[in-house]
């Protein structure tokens, strides 16, 4: 018989969104595939309680940083203690690199996802990336970064990210949701989900914002996250006098009750490995205008699910917000499109069974006794 395929997680962010929403859709889905999964995660971290109800084994280990060496450490002790067959880091705060040194000086193979598309020098690739058995890219524009930065090709394997699209599409009532965000009864609502970070591109959006507004006069915008440059951004929208159309909601977990009452979804993004808030939006059928930067134009198809725009140009980003404000047969069409797109390539099921051939191979890596690094 077989042997049961253990593989240990390291996800050090401590919200429930990006990097370790995708581990919470992975390790169940791992699990109907048979595969035994670890969690290592900070303390009170919202990934570790949520995969801990649904009966993971989560072992806290406490991560500050990439100069905290002592993680390496700590992580080590963990992993002789379970044993796995591979290792698998999914973030890069600390985990990336500490990660992969623990990893390896445990004897066990190390797989690294990898999650932006921000350049690394072609040394610090070479030097880093030999940590790890394989890379996984979770979009072919990360990818093409990667091998532009000399990581070998058969190093590395794309797996985009997943959704699930069962909780974005029971939306609340209009009422209750104007309610909540204390909005007029004829408000159009553009959205924007990310965290507030000078690559997420909101000040391309408020530049876009003074083009709108005087052919919109219902319009308002709801900025979901939260982030450093928040208060740089409120002072920017107070200085704008935009204080009653552009809201500031921090990060919301309930977000899918809201997300299908948007009229439009905006990503203006300067950089962006996939975007997860985009594949929410097309889940909740909800139209998209987005940057035409990294993974983002594998999740958004111009035309069919949303709009493109070339990253930074806000005329560009207005015409396309325009465009879809002013038409609701359009906006219509492209929401219907954001499910059949999301089915079609972007699914829990499909992450989980494109990672077992990775994780058998690693594994038989592992069982052929490779030796540690002392």
């Amino acid at each position: 018989m077989e042997k049961t395929l253990k593989v240990l997680h390291v996800e050090t962010g401590q919200n429930l969104f990006g990097g370790p929403q995708q581990v919470a859709y992975l390790l169940p889905a791992l699990r109907r595939l048979g595969v035994e999964s670890i969690l290592v995660c900070p303390p009170a971290a919202a990934l570790g309680a949520e995969m801990r109800k649904q009966g993971f084994v989560v072992e806290e280990v406490a991560c500050n940083g990439d100069l905290d060496l002592g993680f390496i450490w700590r992580l080590k002790s963990v992993i002789a203690r379970h044993a796995p067959d591979v290792v698998h880091l999914h973030s890069r705060r600390g985990a990336d690199v500490l990660g992969g040194i623990a990893a390896r000086s445990a004897g066990v193979p190390a797989l690294l996802s990898r999650r932006v598309d921000n350049p690394q020098s072609r040394l610090a690739v070479r030097l880093q990336y030999r940590l790890y058995a394989q890379v996984v890219a979770i979009s072919d524009g990360i990818a093409e970064v990667l091998l532009a930065e000399g990581l070998p090709a058969e190093k590395l394997t794309v797996i985009r990210d997943a959704v699930d699209p069962i909780p974005w599409q029971t939306p609340t009532t209009r009422e209750d949701f104007l309610k909540e965000f204390g909005l007029p009864e004829n408000a159009k609502v553009i959205a924007v989900v990310a965290q507030l970070i000078e690559r997420k591109g909101h000040r391309i959006l408020f530049e876009a914002l003074k083009r709108l507004l005087p052919s919109h006069p219902a319009l308002h915008v709801l900025c979901f996250g939260q982030g450093k440059l928040e208060a740089q951004l409120k002072a920017e929208v107070n200085a704008a006098g935009w204080t009653g159309r552009v809201h500031f909601t921090g990060f919301r977990s309930d977000l899918p009750r809201w997300m299908g009452r948007f009229d439009v979804l905006a990503h203006p993004a300067l950089k962006e490995g996939m975007g997860v808030s985009l594949l929410q939006a097309s889940a909740a059928g909800v139209p998209v205008v987005a940057s035409r930067v990294g993974g983002i134009p594998e999740a958004i198809i111009d035309g069919y699910n949303g709009l493109l725009v070339p990253s930074g140009d806000a005329a560009a980003l207005a015409a396309a917000l325009d465009r879809l404000l002013s038409d609701q047969a359009l906006r219509q069409a492209l929401g219907r499109a954001g499910p059949e797109q999301v089915a079609r390539g972007f699914m829990a099921a499909g992450m989980a069974a494109a990672h077992l051939p990775l994780y058998a191979r690693l594994a038989r890596l592992q069982r052929r006794a490779q030796p540690a690094i002392r």
